[in-house]
């Protein structure tokens, strides 16, 4: 069961790299990295239907159409990953998305206007879906959800939409955002309240934490960690509270809404031994990467990101033709200079 609280609701080969050994490594790399759009032929036709191979591929892994879904969104990696309940009991991945762009640099959004697009905790109801919208599709993440808003973070109609332009938002393709809108709104019309988005500045391994430490949001990554760390144990999304200006996850209040700017009560919080060793594992190795000297590499936004596999279309065929074929309203790629530099390989 869902519980909230908190919110109302290219790789390059030289030319003498011998060809096999670059089929090799090429063919491991998109294994790897999930299936790499090579040309505008390829992203296919918008449609607001869960696909039968889609379908086909929820039998496979135990999935029904109807399950609960969950939503995870990586910054660094433009990727927006769909988990569903499965026979099990448990949320499996089901898919991931390529993001087309999204805004700003890393870290939270706090204010109207700076073009970041939101790290936290999120829960979407069938009332924040626009079947409508301008982008095609779309579905508004509640920004700011109730910690944000009593720490005065301002902004509003926060999305994840279609089209290839964002300016505090999510964008994907219209052919993305379709197959999206498709599984999340089937759940809610079969009974999900609401469907939790995470929204993260990167996967919280040791490795990009260790490669972040000296950045300002540091201690607020830490604290978004530990709920990435609560579903990668549990597989269950976990409850989201807030007090002392933090969110608190799996806390029990007995029932009562804590004031986020509070100090949080005594003795609320009685940890899972096995998410505590899995912390414990991980700050040991930020440790001894940071010891090593072997995490310095940051990444540097000038205005948000794009998946490499969109940026090599944009490379290969510029914006116009990119936002033509990504977007039914062609709207224009935005900032695609900047999406050109993104600094993540």
């Amino acid at each position: 069961m869902f519980f909230w609280s908190l919110v109302t609701f290219p790789i390059k080969f030289s030319r003498t790299t011998p060809y096999l050994a670059g089929v090799a490594v090429c063919a491991l790399a998109l294994i790897l990295s999930g299936c790499v759009q090579m040309s505008l032929d390829d992203l296919g036709e918008a449609s607001p239907e869960i696909s039968s191979a889609l379908l086909s591929e929820m039998r496979e892994k135990g999935m029904s159409p109807d399950a609960p879904v969950l939503v995870r969104i990586f910054k660094m990696e433009s990727e927006l990953e769909i988990w569903k309940l499965d026979s099990s009991g448990k949320y499996a991945l089901l898919k991931i998305f390529p993001m087309c762009r999204w805004s700003g640099k890393l870290g939270p959004k706090t204010k109207e206007g700076d073009r970041q697009a939101p790290e936290g905790f999120y829960a979407v109801s069938a009332g924040m879906l626009n079947p409508k919208s301008q982008f095609y599709l779309s579905f508004n993440l509640g920004y700011p959800n109730r910690l944000e808003s009593a720490l005065g973070y301002t902004g509003e109609a926060l999305m994840v939409h279609g089209a290839c332009s964002s300016s505090g938002c999510f964008a994907l393709t219209d052919q993305g955002v379709g197959e999206i809108y498709a599984i999340v709104s089937r759940a809610l019309k079969a009974g999900q309240g609401a469907f939790q988005v995470q929204a993260y500045p990167f996967r919280m391994t040791p490795e990009n934490l260790a490669a972040h430490r000296s950045d300002p949001n540091m201690t607020f990554w830490k604290n978004l960690k530990e709920g990435f760390d609560i579903f990668e144990v549990k597989r269950q999304p976990p409850k989201v509270s807030a007090c002392s200006r933090r969110y608190v996850f799996d806390a029990d209040f007995g029932g009562q809404r804590t004031n986020p700017l509070a100090e949080c009560p005594r003795n609320f919080d009685v940890a899972d031994p096995v998410i505590v060793a899995r912390q414990a594992s991980d700050d040991k190795k930020i440790a001894d990467l940071i010891h090593d000297a072997t995490a310095s590499r940051l990444v540097a936004y000038q205005d948000g990101g794009m998946h490499r596999s969109y940026r090599a279309l944009l490379k290969q065929n510029g914006a116009q033709k990119l936002a033509e074929k990504i977007s039914g309203i062609n709207y224009p790629v935005s900032r695609p200079d900047a999406a050109l530099s993104d600094p993540y390989r």
